[in-house]
């Protein structure tokens, strides 16, 4: 009911109170769309919002890995060099999985309860081991669906300027200087940092500087 008013609002050019209901299904409801962050980053980006557009349009690649999207975060962020959206095979593969984790593990979980109950049906003629190898794959499988088939944390950078720390200390060695734009994955927090990866490099930037998508 919120989403249809906001894109009643949005469809009549009501921007400012369309953008109002979506960031609040976004923050509050945790339910958004493509189209709707699309919109949303369209509003930001009319306002001179560009850090917001950014952040929307980044939640966006999170969900639709596009290369219009990374060309416009950079016209936003006035930046010609991007880091975190580059994508290989296997990285579109994974998310091919994760989108499809609930069906998997059902598919998994649905497989090991038929070969169980053949295992029991035809106990008597089961005397070989390898007669329990699909119900031990079956488990193994729904078990690594369900607990390690996931998607990355990932965030972007929002802060100006946003030092990139080789430890999570503020006298540590100070790696570099960013501006806002880059995306990043999140690979663990400690007190006020985030541990991230950073050109395939373990390194730590303040929970302030980073909006997770």
């Amino acid at each position: 009911m919120k989403l249809s008013l906001a894109d009643s609002l949005f469809a009549i050019q009501n921007y400012q109170e369309a953008l109002s209901l979506y960031e609040d299904l976004l923050t509050n409801d945790e339910v958004y769309s493509p189209a709707m962050l699309l919109k949303m980053a369209f509003v930001a980006e009319g306002m001179g919002d560009y850090s917001n557009a950014s952040f929307y349009l980044a939640k966006y690649y999170d969900q639709n890995p596009n290369p219009r999207v990374i060309t416009k975060i950079k016209a936003l962020t006035e930046q010609s060099n991007l880091f975190g959206y580059e994508l290989d095979d296997s990285d579109r593969f994974l998310k091919f999985l994760t989108d499809l984790q609930e069906e998997l593990t059902s598919v998994f979980s649905i497989l090991l309860v038929v070969s169980l109950i053949l295992l029991v049906a035809f106990r008597k003629k089961v005397d070989h081991p390898k007669y329990y190898f699909p119900s031990i794959l079956f488990l193994l499988l729904t078990f690594i669906s369900n607990n390690f088939l996931f998607q990355a944390s990932t965030g972007i950078v929002t802060g100006s300027p946003t030092l990139i720390m080789e430890k999570p200390t503020a006298g540590g060695k100070l790696l570099s200087v960013v501006d806002p734009g880059h995306r990043v994955i999140i690979k663990s927090s400690k007190d006020i940092w985030y541990e991230v990866n950073w050109g395939g490099k373990k390194v730590f930037i303040k929970k302030e500087h980073i909006t997770k998508l």
